[in-house]
Parts: C-alpha cells; structure tokens; sequence
C-alpha cells in the first residue's frame, strides 16, 4: 500500500470513530472506567452522610471517635489495546474482513481513551509479540497505532492468546484498562488471563463472522486453513464432518466466555455484520 492510500485509509478511520468516540463512547468509558484507579488521598473525621464502609478502624480505635479514608480518583488512565492479527483475522464473507471491525473497534476506543486525556498502548500478537508501542497520549500517537493496524504485516499466521497475556503482565507494571480483540480460536489460556486479570482491567472482545459459526453443504471442497496455510478437500455433505466442525467451533467459544467470566473479566460477542457500537454500548451500561 503507497503512502497516499494508507493516509486516506487512516483518515477516513478517523473520520468514522472519531464521531463515535466523540458523541457516544467517551462519557460511557469514563463513567464505566472511572473509580477504576482510585489512590488513598487522606484520613479525616466521619461526618454525617459519609459512607461507613470508608471508616479506617485502626485511626477509629486509636482517637476513639469515627474517622474515614478518603481517596482521590486517579485522573490519568493506561489502556492497552491488545490486536490479534494472525491469519484468520482475514477471514470475511460480508464485504467486510474481520480485521477491517478490529481496526475500528480499536481506533474507537482508542479516541475514547484520548477525550478523557489517558495513555494508549498497542500489542500486536499472532503466537508472538509482533508489534510493541508502549503507551502514551496524543491525536498522533492514536494514528500511528491505526496506520499500524492497517498495514502491519505479521510474521506468523498463527494465534497465542496466552503469549499476549505474559507479555502485558511482563510489560504493564501499573495497573492498566485491557481490551484484547480476537476471534479467540484459541486455547490453554486460563492460568496466564487469572494472573493477568488480578493487576489489570481486562475486556475480552470476539469478533466473528457468520459463516464460522456453521459448515454450509457444498459437496467436496478445497479449503485452505488461515492459521496453518495448509490446503485439503473437505467433504461438507457429510453431516458429521459438519456437526465435528460445529463443535470445535463451540467449544472454543465456551472457552473464552467461561475462562474470561472466571477470571472476573468482561466479555464482548460482535458479528462483523452487527453493529459493534450497538455492543460496546451496552456492554459499557452493564458495568
């Protein structure tokens, strides 16, 4: 891709999230985010209406009068976007590729992140770390992140969730607002989002395509796989061929709503042909 072409598909992403972050997800994150990163401030006398739950008992019983510990609300946020872009992020049967959501569901929380004036980093992971942007802020740092989404070519075609997990816990010393967007077709994760989750605030969001979900009879077909690049004929009018399809797709998305659920973690589903927005939104309510 030239330059020119890149530039206008940065601007147009732009254009497109930046209505969204602006007019909708910026007062949804703050409130949904804020209170998240709380630092004790001070201890004063209780007075009548404070919250009882706030009275520190040690100073309570040391001056033998009620006192309460106050905290402040840290005004400055760390949200770290954390990209799969392994090879069945190319995957797409609307006119839309997975991957095409990712990048606006990134650049639109990113933009969130920038209107309440917080940091923003970016981890690019297929089954390694493929791209590393430590956080900062600033209109010019958030486009360099989407132009990476757009045009950053991996390495590996392949997808390790927990690999992307150790490296965040590796990297983000402070506590920081997660949100890793993948289709999540993969495992063995548990272990590494529980210690993940217990520093940071971590959303998983799964974007998939209608035409994963299920094995349309064709007859015999020649499929390639994404991930692994190999090619074989694959006879979509068995029914058991179909329905063995069907619940190795299913029980990868049980995974990921479980392990994450588990974890104390949120859960977002998109359909690349739903509305995200509409998603997000009221995932953001829920909180």
């Amino acid at each position: 891709m030239d330059t020119k072409e890149l530039l206008k598909k940065v601007r147009k992403i732009e254009i497109k999230t930046r209505r969204l972050s602006d007019h909708i997800f910026s007062g949804e994150y703050h409130t949904s985010f804020k209170g998240r990163g709380m630092t004790f401030s001070e201890v004063r006398q209780y007075q009548y209406g404070d919250d009882i739950r706030a009275i520190d008992w040690n100073v309570t019983a040391r001056y033998n009068e009620p006192y309460i510990k106050v905290f402040e609300e840290e005004r400055e946020l760390t949200m770290m976007l954390m990209v799969d872009i392994s090879g069945s992020e190319s995957f797409g049967s609307k006119n839309q590729f997975k991957k095409d959501i990712v990048t606006e569901i990134a650049a639109t929380m990113a933009f969130s992140a920038t209107q309440n004036n917080d940091k923003i980093g970016l981890i690019l992971f297929s089954d390694s770390i493929e791209l590393y942007i430590p956080p900062k802020k600033g209109r010019s740092h958030v486009l360099r992140i989407i132009r990476e989404l757009i045009e950053f070519q991996p390495k590996s075609k392949h997808t390790d969730v927990s690999q992307a997990l150790k490296f965040l816990s590796g990297t983000q010393k402070k506590k920081a607002i997660v949100f890793m967007i993948s289709d999540f077709m993969s495992d063995d994760y548990e272990q590494t989002l529980k210690i993940a989750s217990k520093k940071h605030d971590i959303t998983g969001i799964r974007v998939y395509d209608i035409r994963e979900e299920k094995m349309p009879d064709l007859g015999m077909v020649s499929m390639t796989d994404a991930e692994t690049g190999k090619t074989q004929l694959i006879n979509t009018g068995s029914k058991s061929v179909r329905l063995n399809y069907e619940k190795y797709y299913q029980d990868k998305v049980k995974y990921f709503k479980e392990t994450f659920s588990k974890s104390g973690s949120g859960v977002v589903n998109t359909r690349v042909d739903e509305s995200y927005v509409t998603k997000l939104l009221g995932y953001f309510k829920s909180r």
